[in-house]
């Protein structure tokens, strides 16, 4: 996949800074389930998505994870070269939820282009504004919307990402997604169960009754 498809201001960038960025850019795959950057990390430097899935999440002192948000195939990342926004501290991890295939430019490639190219520079800081509007989004959600609720949108964004009602998914894993401990994602799925939205099995979430789920999360 060409750098250019990533970059919607590419034609705005002279020659010279086109042939930078595509120099400096690097190809690297990871396997499911692999950190590809923390808050441990120096700085990673911009991620491009060819391929896969990742997930972008946060992990309290207590060991608690929750997910601010997901990145597909032509999504970049931002967030794992903070270190070229000067005035940014947001640790976050960067995890691989399916094998995926990325383009890598570094941090410091990147900055030197963006600071002389007022299109690249105003591309970056609304990709920025997004995923800022992204996390301000979940924190609404998990403030002023009830677990129920949630979990029901939740299970429904994962069908229609899976393309499938039945999800290859523990407990624990939804609760890493959602901020919650496994016993209380446990309780509330079985509750679901109960009024025939949800079928239980090991490592599996299926879904039985999308409308009703939808009626809640709604």
């Amino acid at each position: 996949m060409e750098i250019s498809t990533f970059f919607p201001v590419w034609e705005r960038l002279s020659s010279r800074q086109q042939a930078a960025l595509s120099s400096a850019a690097f190809s690297r795959t990871v396997a499911r389930g692999e950190i590809i950057h923390n808050a441990d990390t120096d700085c990673t430097g911009l991620l491009l998505v060819e391929s896969g899935q990742l997930r972008a999440f946060i992990l309290s002192a207590e060991g608690r994870e929750i997910t601010l948000y997901r990145l597909f195939e032509r999504d970049l990342c931002l967030f794992s070269a903070s270190c070229m926004m000067r005035s940014l501290q947001f640790d976050v991890t960067i995890q691989a939820e399916k094998d995926a295939s990325l383009r890598v430019i570094p941090a410091e490639s990147y900055r030197k282009i963006m600071d002389e190219s007022a299109p690249l520079s105003n591309f970056t800081s609304e990709v920025m504004a997004a995923r800022f509007s992204d996390v301000m989004w979940l924190i609404e959600q998990i403030l002023w919307k009830s677990f129920d609720r949630r979990l029901a949108a939740f299970l429904l964004e994962e069908a229609a990402i899976e393309g499938s009602p039945a999800l290859k998914i523990t407990h624990e894993i939804i609760g890493n997604h959602m901020g919650n401990p496994r016993e209380v994602v446990t309780r509330m799925l079985r509750y679901f169960q109960s009024e025939g939205m949800v079928r239980l099995s090991r490592g599996t979430v299926e879904i039985t009754d999308e409308r009703a789920l939808r009626r809640l999360a709604e």
